[in-house]
């Protein structure tokens, strides 16, 4: 018997965390594409204290005033051995081989703000422009861990953070390499619901948090209701 072709598709922390907030939202923005989130404010902002962030610490470019605030931060950041490495990005393969972000083979995506190689060990920091650490989520640093270890062979631990530049919070993490199965075996789970999403072209409704007033997808029969589960 023949076996299966293996599914092809992409997919990076946000479009798999919008999966699982609800398959028929990712469907209608990430499949379809037929809906576009107009982006936000808190969107532009943040966008803008990225940019603001690169520049300072990959070329020195003096921070903008409006966000002064951030230059005591990134200027700690910024004298720290090793490498710098800004808005780099990653790719994996199907295989977990590591591969370029562009790659025709490409299976997962993802571009770490910061990262500094320091011979065997590595920092990793993602910036929030949040005005609160309250429900900081570190999984992203993980999976960019995940990609630092297949990139950079001879990393085998990684510090990582979530640099909140409003708050003035760091909300630290920290990844092995010879935890990687353990790592990995979370993220599959979710993929493959992902996947099986893909191969039978089915994209239930999951009501959630935002479908009361934040869902762009204004014809879906929750849009607007407050239920959530």
């Amino acid at each position: 018997m023949d076996e299966k072709p293996l599914i092809k598709y992409t997919w990076s922390y946000s479009s798999l965390d919008l999966f699982k907030q609800c398959p028929y939202k990712y469907y209608r923005l990430r499949v379809k594409k037929d809906i576009k989130e107009p982006p936000s404010e808190q969107m532009t902002y943040g966008l803008e204290a990225h940019k603001a962030a690169e520049e300072f610490i990959r070329d020195g470019t003096p921070i903008p005033e409006r966000f002064a605030f951030m230059h005591g931060s990134l200027e700690l950041l910024r004298k720290r051995e090793g490498q710098h490495l800004c808005e780099y990005k990653l790719g994996i393969d199907r295989a977990f081989n590591p591969c370029d972000f562009y790659d025709k083979e490409v299976w997962w995506r993802g571009i770490a703000d910061l990262i500094i190689l320091q011979g065997d060990r590595a920092l990793i920091v993602d910036y929030k422009t949040g005005k609160s650490s309250k429900y900081a989520d570190t999984k992203q640093l993980e999976i960019l861990s995940l990609a630092v270890f297949k990139h950079f062979p001879e990393v085998k631990k990684v510090k990582a953070g979530l640099l909140f530049v409003v708050a003035n919070d760091f909300v630290p993490a920290e990844f092995y390499v010879d935890q990687q199965g353990t790592y990995w075996s979370r993220w599959i789970t979710d993929t493959n619901r992902l996947e099986k999403a893909i191969e039978l072209d089915v994209w239930n409704a999951r009501p959630n948090f935002s479908c009361k007033g934040w869902c762009p997808v204004k014809d879906c029969v929750h849009n607007g209701k407050s239920s959530y589960r």
